[in-house]
């Protein structure tokens, strides 16, 4: 089966790409560049791609994504405690950002015959990101089924979220065993000059711990 993979050049995706692959699937990496204050994430995911064995990858341009601390909207929150992390919707979420990116996803799938999207969201560590949840993940699901010439014809592109209700520390354990290039990846929402990871913002925080939690040296070139 061909796969749609939404790719974003971190932790997650990367790990979602693998686990797809894995499963004999052949793989169309999917990236945006929506205005986000790195760039530097568009080339991880590049590498990953090769590195993972997609079969290609495309970037598209989205310009009405905005209205976040990622999009320079606002300052990125540091320092948080995980309690904190956990509480509210910060202003790290990208207004209709993921249901934009499956709206692409679900066209391309269609155009090229791909019975799958594939999405590295994940509901335990989503920092309250309401678009990482199992709600909407099936409200998307049935958009696949009710919106799209596929879906009516009665075969829905699915919507696969491998890693929907794993924690940070089991997704790093699988990814390892899996051989994914986590040296490549790049979690970071701040990320320095010299393309370092900030080490400080909710990403970095959840990453370096779910690292310490898997027993998984952490390759991240920290700041």
């Amino acid at each position: 089966m061909d796969a749609i993979v939404l790719l974003s050049g971190g932790l997650d995706s990367a790990t979602a790409l693998a686990m797809s692959r894995a499963a004999g699937k052949v793989c169309h990496a999917l990236s945006f560049r929506y205005g986000q204050r790195h760039a530097v994430e568009l080339t991880a995911a590049a590498a990953l791609a090769r590195a993972l064995g997609a079969a290609s990858h495309r970037v598209l341009p989205i310009d009405l994504v905005g209205g976040s601390a990622l999009t320079g909207d606002g300052e990125v929150p540091k320092d948080r405690s995980a309690a904190e992390i956990g509480q509210g919707i910060p202003n790290t979420y990208v207004p209709g950002r993921n249901t934009l990116f499956v709206a692409y996803a679900l066209a391309l799938a269609e155009i090229m015959g791909a019975g799958e999207i594939v999405l590295g969201i994940n509901a335990l560590d989503s920092s309250g990101y309401p678009d990482c949840r199992p709600q909407w993940l099936a409200a998307m699901q049935e958009v696949a089924r009710l919106g799209t010439r596929a879906g009516v014809e009665g075969r829905p592109v699915r919507l696969c979220a491998p890693l929907l209700h794993m924690s940070k520390a089991d997704i790093i354990r699988a990814g390892t065993a899996l051989g994914v290039p986590y040296a490549l990846t790049l979690s970071c929402y701040d990320v320095a000059a010299d393309g370092r990871a900030c080490g400080r913002c909710d990403s970095c925080s959840l990453r370096r711990r779910g690292f310490e939690q898997a027993g998984i040296p952490d390759p991240t070139r920290y700041t």
